[in-house]
This record gives C-alpha cells, sequence and structure tokens, in this order.
C-alpha cells in the first residue's frame, strides 16, 4: 500500500521574456536529505528505512510512501532564457511503516515495487517533458499539468497494484505484478 504527495517547487530567478528559450530536464538523483531516498535502481529498499510508527487499525502490513515532483530554474542573460526542471523521486523514510512481525522478504518486495511504480511513473513524466513544446508564455503551466498528468497516471497504477493484488495478499498477482513491474524497470532508459 501507498501514501503520495505531490511536490512541487518553482523558483524564479528572472523573467521570461526572451529571444531564446532553451529548456532542459535532469534528474535530482542525490541530496543531503535524512529522511529521504531518492531512487537509484542500485539501491533496494530495507526494512530499516521504514522509520514511520505504524497504524494499527490498518490493513495493510506496511506503507511506503513515495512520490516524484520537480524544481524549475529560470535564468535569463543577454535574450537567452534557460529553464532547467529538475525531476525528484523519493521515498519518505519517517512516513513509511512496518507492523511488527510483518517484516518479510516477501512483504519488502511488495513494498520496494510501490517505490518502482513512483519511479517508472516519474520516467514518464521526464519523456513528457522531453517532449513537450515548451515557449516563455506557456513553460510554468505546461509543465503543471504534465506533472498532474503523470501524477494521476501513477495514483492509478498503484491502486491497480495494491487492488489486484490484494496488497500483496494474492501471491500468484504479487508475482505477475513483479514481472510486469520488473520488465517495465528494464526497459527504461534515463540519462
Amino acid at each position: 500500500m501507498i501514501k503520495y504527495f505531490l511536490n512541487i517547487g518553482v523558483l524564479l530567478t528572472s523573467s521570461a521574456a526572451s529571444a531564446q528559450f532553451i529548456v532542459s530536464v535532469e534528474w535530482q538523483k542525490s541530496w543531503n536529505a535524512r529522511d529521504t531516498i531518492y531512487y537509484n535502481p542500485d539501491r533496494k529498499l530495507e526494512w530499516e528505512d521504514f522509520r514511520g510508527a505504524p497504524v494499527s487499525n490498518s490493513v495493510a502490513a506496511a506503507i511506503t510512501e513515495s512520490g516524484f515532483g520537480y524544481r524549475m530554474t529560470m535564468k535569463s542573460v543577454n535574450g537567452k532564457t534557460n529553464v532547467n526542471i529538475t525531476v525528484l523521486c523519493y521515498f519518505n523514510k519517517r512516513n513509511s511503516w512496518v507492523k511488527p512481525g510483518m517484516n518479510s522478504d516477501y512483504a519488502l518486495t511488495h513494498e520496494q515495487h510501490h517505490f518502482d511504480i513512483t519511479y517508472i511513473n516519474a520516467c514518464l513524466f521526464i519523456q513528457k517533458l522531453k517532449a513537450a513544446h515548451f515557449t516563455s508564455n506557456n513553460y510554468e503551466a505546461l509543465a503543471d499539468q504534465i506533472h498532474d498528468e503523470c501524477y494521476e497516471a501513477l495514483g492509478k497504477m498503484q491502486d491497480d497494484y495494491d487492488g489486484q493484488t490484494m496488497n500483496g495478499r494474492l501471491p500468484k498477482v504479487q508475482l505477475s505484478w513483479n514481472k510486469k513491474i520488473d520488465k517495465e524497470l528494464s526497459s527504461l532508459i534515463t540519462n
């Protein structure tokens, strides 16, 4: 099961009126944050990462709180405007939890795949950003619109995952999802 939050910050350093307008998109792969893990395909979640207090009346054995967002910076010099969009895909340690005695390898795989699903949709966000036709008049609204679309797709995929696997309680369906997610992860091409 997953809980996710929208995380958007926009920082403008000058005005967007310019003759040349360039947008670049990149990953924020790390940051100095003790309670946050930024997605890295080589770093899998561990039960020690789940530091939140379990919700005893929840039907879930564990909760993964993950999400993606972006920061936007703009710099305009001599008629050239550069907009940099930095995308973050994160896991929140403080708000992710596991109930006592429920920390099996099987359950950890289910939770890891929640984080993987977040990454898959963050990659979709990046792909759509890179394909977008940004202008000085639309870049903020278009980035927000693309983010909202991709976040909606994330929510649907997370709901489908938990709904179809019954929060991981249907091993055959879980195995099918494991294969699907692993296949999507292996096909992703990111910079």
